[in-house]
């Protein structure tokens, strides 16, 4: 089967969950004998060979700014995987799936899965115009793909209550991580094994850094006796949020305790993720965060926000505080740094356990499949009400 895989801005992977996702989805596709085309952006790889036997990488331009960058490479994608004769296009997100409409109407051979990773629209960067493109992607996103993924039973419900679709739940999947001994990455930040709490992700406002950054330095105020040999390391950066990214390293200058190592990638990321002693994720906002199902197959025991996406994760309350509320973040903290370190540890041994039940691509990946071959063959005969709404669009005035 031919898959071209649209929305991710490339492979191989550096920064982004949804990359990180695309990446492993496709070497685990094409282990499997299946054809997979990823539509790269030039600027995200720097038009690097990819190094996944199987997977084509097929660079294309886009303008690259805020509110163009997405929807004109994944316009230009999709016309490239049209022409190419693709059997299935797999929208990543429902800002991509704008264009949806296009392989539904104009080449109704081709079948169209789109992946429903997160309510984008709700994410503070973007502006009322935005929101409303987006909002649309979330119809198309439910309407005009064959079949809808969706990675969390949140969003699934969400699709149900607000676009009166039935979708099909896929969680997000993570490798199962063996712990890397070596440290010489650490160095550069001068961290050391287990004397640091460690959050990775975009630095963009939902996120909750700041939230982060302000409870630890409360912290350090009100108990130093538990951060004095403790750092605050911040893994990730903005994406077209660089006011907001200056503001956290502004209010945290004269604080040498709070590390921003920027985006990692491969032995820096894998030696930041297996020292750590603590993971915080502090979102208000989530999908189905993959650097959290990264931390807990590292064995990491994890701190979340309250949000349900992060309660499907942890059910233990002792790891989730009120989101966006840094006082019951401060309280969770101070609790759980007093926890010896072998306690700390079971609970991340608990985590790594639940990743090897639920989240591994081994288990995943049988579902995907299963996703494509039943689009694959479906029945033209007996159309589905998504179907039908191409139908009707195609007989309109639109």
């Amino acid at each position: 089967m031919q898959i071209a895989m649209i929305g991710q801005k490339g492979i191989p992977a550096t920064i982004g969950g949804i990359e990180r996702h695309v990446h492993e989805l496709s070497r685990s596709l094409a282990e499997r004998g299946f054809v997979i085309t990823v539509y790269a952006r030039a600027w995200y790889t720097g038009r690097r060979e990819a190094v996944i036997p199987g997977v084509k990488v097929v660079h294309l331009p886009s303008l690259r700014t805020k509110h163009l960058d997405t929807i004109t490479h994944t316009l230009i994608a999709t016309l490239h995987a049209m022409r190419a004769g693709v059997q299935v296009i797999h929208y990543h997100g429902v800002g991509p799936s704008l264009w949806s409409w296009l392989p539904r109407l104009f080449t109704p051979n081709i079948k169209v899965i789109t992946t429903f990773h997160s309510i984008d629209r709700k994410h503070e960067k973007w502006g009322v115009g935005a929101r409303l493109a987006l909002r649309l992607g979330e119809w198309t996103a439910c309407h005009f793909a064959h079949q809808t993924i969706t990675v969390s039973a949140t969003i699934r419900q969400y699709a149900r209550d607000v676009y009166d679709a039935e979708t099909v739940y896929v969680p997000n999947a993570v490798p199962l991580y063996e712990k890397t001994n070596e440290t010489e990455q650490l160095a550069r930040w001068n961290l050391a094994p287990g004397k640091y709490i460690l959050m990775v992700s975009r630095l963009i406002p939902h996120k909750g850094a700041h939230y982060l950054t302000e409870a630890y330095r409360a912290l350090q105020l009100a108990h130093p006796e538990l951060t004095r040999d403790l750092k605050l390391a911040i893994v990730g950066h903005g994406y077209y949020t660089d006011a907001y990214v200056q503001w956290l390293r502004n209010k945290s200058a004269t604080n040498p305790n709070i590390v921003f190592a920027g985006a990692q990638s491969g032995e820096a990321l894998a030696e930041l993720f297996a020292h750590a002693r603590l993971m915080v994720h502090p979102s208000d906002k989530e999908g189905m965060p993959i650097t959290v199902l990264e931390g807990m197959s590292y064995g990491l025991p994890v701190l979340l926000s309250d949000i349900p996406e992060h309660a499907e994760l942890v059910d233990n309350p002792e790891y989730l505080f009120a989101y966006g509320q840094v006082r019951s973040l401060v309280d969770r903290l101070k609790n759980l740094l007093r926890k010896p370190a072998a306690e700390l540890g079971a609970e991340g041994q608990k985590n790594r356990a639940k990743i090897e039940r639920h989240y591994t691509w081994e288990r995943v990946l049988e579902q995907l499949i299963k996703v494509y071959e039943e689009t694959q063959s479906s029945a033209k005969s007996n159309p589905t009400r998504k179907q039908k709404n191409i139908e009707v669009f195609k007989h309109s005035n639109i």
